[in-house]
């Protein structure tokens, strides 16, 4: 009796889930996701791959002016923020993009490319 009355109750409730991957909730504010990089803030400081926990960024080419960009790791990253925290011109940032399950372990690493500034000319002697 009692099996009968819990399936009339819910006979008429709205199902509790959603049907994903075809209905998505807006993710909350504040979700640490997949990261993002605008190469012409960065100055090649590596602070980000320095203050990583997990040792998932590396500068391509060195740190400073021979700076062309870095790569992350998402499958060692554990999404602290602390790479967005002490980036003193915030050139990598988290977005809230949260599906990034890959197939391939390689593609999983982000690539970002940064065009290093020229060198600067050295400035001619009068005399």
């Amino acid at each position: 009796m009692a099996m009968e009355r819990e399936l009339l109750s819910s006979l008429f409730k709205k199902p509790a889930t959603l049907k994903y991957p075809f209905e998505k909730l807006e993710p909350p504010k504040g979700l640490r996701g997949k990261h993002e990089y605008d190469g012409d803030k960065c100055i090649g400081c590596a602070l980000c791959a320095r203050v990583c926990p997990s040792f998932a960024i590396t500068l391509k080419g060195g740190p400073g002016p021979k700076c062309t960009g870095l790569t992350v790791d998402l499958g060692k990253c554990l999404f602290c923020q602390q790479c967005e925290e002490v980036c003193p011109r915030d050139a990598i940032w988290l977005t809230t993009a949260y599906e990034l399950a890959v197939l391939k372990k390689e593609d999983g690493i982000l690539n970002f490319d940064r065009t290093p500034p020229p060198p600067p000319t050295p400035a001619k002697k009068e005399g």
